[in-house]
C-alpha cells in the first residue's frame, strides 16, 4: 500500500519540524520553500567573513527545543553546541545608564535600583513560573477544543480573566515605579509582536523564560537550529523543494456535494526551477504566512480567513534590520543589548499611528561577543533591530546604504544612537559591512502580511484560542502551523505548532505534548 502523501508549504523552523513529524508518522513528504534556502524568518546571510543571522537570535524555552528534537529521536546536545549567556543581556537607557541582567541574580540588581524592588521581583517571578507552567501544562499544546476546558483548568478561570483583563503595562506599573525596571518587564511585549499597554497580563510569564530560565546560544547562530532541523527532515525522506513557489491549492468539491458539509485538499500547484507542477495530497500544511496562504492559494470561497478578516487584526510591527561588519572589538556591548528610549510609550504611540518613531528604541546582537566564528578575528558582527510600522511603503533595504531613503534614514539614526550609548564614537568609521533589510523587503521575501516582521500580534483579541485556528474550516485537510497561528510568534511556538498538526491528524484533544519519541510508522 502507496504511503499517505504530505505536501508543506513553507520552510522556515515550523515547516521543517512539521515535515519531520509526519514524515516520522509515514507519510510521504514534500516541502516547498519559495526561496532559495530554508529558514524563513530564520534565515542566515553571509558576506567577506561575516554570519549574521537575519531573524530570531533568543534561544529561550530550551525545554521545546529539547523536546523537539526527541521526537525525531534525537537530542540538543546532539545537534547543537549550547552555551549560557552571561549576563543574559545588557540595558542600556537613554540618558540612565545601563544594567546588566544575569540569570537568578535579577531580584539584586533590582534592588539595587529601587529599594524594595528585589523582592518584589521575587514575588513577580514566582506568579511568573506559577503562569508559564499553567500555560505548558494547559495552552501551549492545546487544539482548543471543548476538551481543553479540564476541570482543572475551570478553577483557574479567575486568575486567567484576571491575567487577561489587565495590561502587562499596568500589571508591571503595579509593582515597580522605577521606568528603567518597568522597562526590563515590560519588553518581552515588543517581541511577542505588541507593545506592554496592548499585551495581556498573562505574558509576564515570559520574565520567568528569561530571567529564571536563563538565556542559551547555539555556536554558529540559529542557523544552526535550523539546519539540524532541515538535515533531521531529509534523513527522515523529506523532498526539500527550494526555489519552489506554491500557486495554489486544489480540492475536490465533490465530497462537499457528496453530502459531507465540506470539501477535501487534493494537491498543490507549485512553479519551480523546472517549470509548473502539481503535487498530489490528502495532506497540505501551510507553513508560511497565514495572510498569503489564505488570500492567495485557497479558493475565495472556501477561506477560513478571508480579507475581511485580516481587516479587523493587527499584523505587529514591521522592523528595519540593520547588519554590521566592524573593524575592532565592541566590548561596550553585551551579546543580547537593549536600547530604550525614556519616552517609549511614544515610540509605540508613533508606530500605532504608522509614523517611523524618532529617537527609536532598539535591539542590538553581538554574537562575536561569545563565538568568534561568526565574524573575521578582531571584528564584531553586530545586528541591530528597529521597531517601526508594518509598512512596505517604508521601503527595502540594500547594501552599503543603498537601500531605499527611510530604511537607510533609520539605519543611520540607529547607528548614531549605538555609537552614542555605548559610547562608541567612532563606530561608523569601523564599518566594513553594512546591509539593511526594510518591511518590503518582509513583504516581497517572506510574503509577510503588511511586511510584518514577527507576526500577528499578542493582543487579547490575538491570543490563545482567539489566535488563528491550525485548521481550515471549510477544507478538510488544510492544516496550518508557523506563527500566524496558535500557540504564536517565536521560535518554541512554531515548534509547537508543527506538534499540533499532528495532534489535529490523529486526533488527539489533549492538553499535553506528544510523547517522546514519536512512533516510527511501518
Amino acid at each position: 500500500m502507496s504511503a499517505r502523501r504530505a505536501v508543506v508549504i513553507g520552510g522556515g523552523v515550523a515547516g521543517l519540524h512539521t515535515a519531520a513529524l509526519l514524515a516520522r508518522e509515514g507519510y510521504d513528504v514534500d516541502l516547498v520553500e519559495q526561496r532559495p534556502t530554508v529558514g524563513g524568518r530564520a534565515g542566515v546571510w553571509e558576506a567577506d567573513g561575516f554570519r549574521f543571522d537575519t531573524g530570531p537570535s533568543w534561544y529561550l524555552m530550551p525545554e521545546v527545543f529539547e523536546h523537539a528534537f526527541r521526537l525525531l529521536g534525537t537530542d540538543a546536545a546532539t545537534e547543537l553546541d549550547l552555551v549560557r549567556l552571561d549576563p543574559a543581556y545588557r540595558v542600556f537607557f537613554e540618558g540612565r545608564g545601563s544594567l546588566d541582567v544575569r540569570t537568578g541574580e535579577a531580584p539584586g540588581a533590582f534592588e539595587r535600583v529601587e529599594p524594595g524592588a528585589g523582592a518584589a521581583l521575587e514575588r513577580y517571578l514566582a506568579s511568573a513560573r506559577t503562569t508559564y507552567e499553567l500555560a505548558t501544562d494547559r495552552f501551549l499544546w492545546s487544539t482548543w477544543g471543548r476538551e481543553a476546558w479540564t476541570p482543572d483548568l475551570l478553577r483557574r478561570a479567575p486568575r486567567l480573566v484576571q491575567l487577561l483583563s489587565v495590561s502587562l503595562h499596568r500589571y508591571v506599573a503595579r509593582r515597580f515605579a522605577d521606568p528603567r525596571l518597568r522597562q526590563v518587564l515590560g519588553y518581552p511585549a515588543v517581541f511577542l509582536g505588541t507593545e506592554p499597554r496592548r499585551a495581556p497580563a498573562l505574558y509576564h510569564l515570559m520574565s520567568h523564560a528569561d530571567l529564571t530560565e536563563g538565556v542559551l546560544y547555539p555556536r554558529g547562530g540559529i542557523g544552526e537550529v535550523v539546519g539540524a532541523f532541515a538535515r533531521l527532515a531529509e534523513r527522515l525522506g523529506v523532498r526539500v523543494r527550494t526555489s519552489t513557489r506554491a500557486t495554489g491549492i486544489h480540492v475536490d468539491r465533490e465530497a462537499a456535494s457528496a453530502g459531507a458539509s465540506r470539501a477535501r485538499v487534493r494537491a498543490v500547484e507549485v512553479e519551480g526551477p523546472d517549470g509548473p507542477t502539481v503535487l498530489d495530497a490528502e495532506v497540505v500544511v501551510g507553513a508560511g504566512d497565514l495572510h498569503d496562504l489564505e488570500t492567495r492559494l485557497v479558493p475565495a470561497d472556501l477561506r477560513t480567513y478571508p480579507e475581511r478578516w485580516w481587516a479587523r487584526r493587527d499584523p505587529g510591527p514591521g522592523v528595519v534590520l540593520v547588519m554590521l561588519g566592524v573593524r575592532g572589538r565592541v566590548p561596550e556591548l553585551a551579546h543580547h543589548s537593549l536600547f530604550f528610549t525614556a519616552d517609549w510609550d511614544a515610540n509605540f504611540a508613533a508606530i500605532r499611528a504608522r509614523t517611523v518613531p524618532e529617537p527609536a528604541s532598539m535591539y542590538v546582537c553581538a554574537p562575536s561577543r561569545t563565538d568568534p566564528s561568526v565574524a573575521p578575528a578582531e571584528h564584531e558582527n553586530l545586528f541591530v533591530l528597529v521597531p517601526v510600522p508594518a509598512d512596505p511603503a517604508i521601503g527595502h533595504g540594500g547594501l552599503d546604504g543603498r537601500g531605499d531613503p527611510v530604511v537607510e534614514r533609520v539605519a543611520d539614526a540607529a547607528v548614531a544612537r549605538l555609537a552614542a550609548w555605548a559610547r562608541v564614537p567612532d563606530l561608523a568609521e569601523r564599518v566594513v559591512v553594512r546591509r539593511t533589510v526594510g518591511p518590503a523587503d518582509f513583504a516581497h521575501d517572506l510574503s509577510a502580511w503588511s511586511g510584518g516582521a514577527l507576526g500577528p500580534a499578542h493582543t487579547l483579541r490575538q491570543s490563545a484560542m482567539l489566535r488563528a485556528r491550525g485548521a481550515s474550516r471549510h477544507v478538510d485537510g488544510l492544516l496550518y502551523a508557523g506563527g500566524s497561528t496558535t500557540p504564536g510568534i517565536g521560535l518554541p511556538m512554531c515548534l509547537i505548532s508543527a506538534e499540533l498538526v499532528i495532534k489535529r491528524l490523529r486526533g488527539d484533544a489533549t492538553t499535553g505534548p506528544l510523547a517522546e519519541p514519536v512512533a516510527v510508522a511501518p
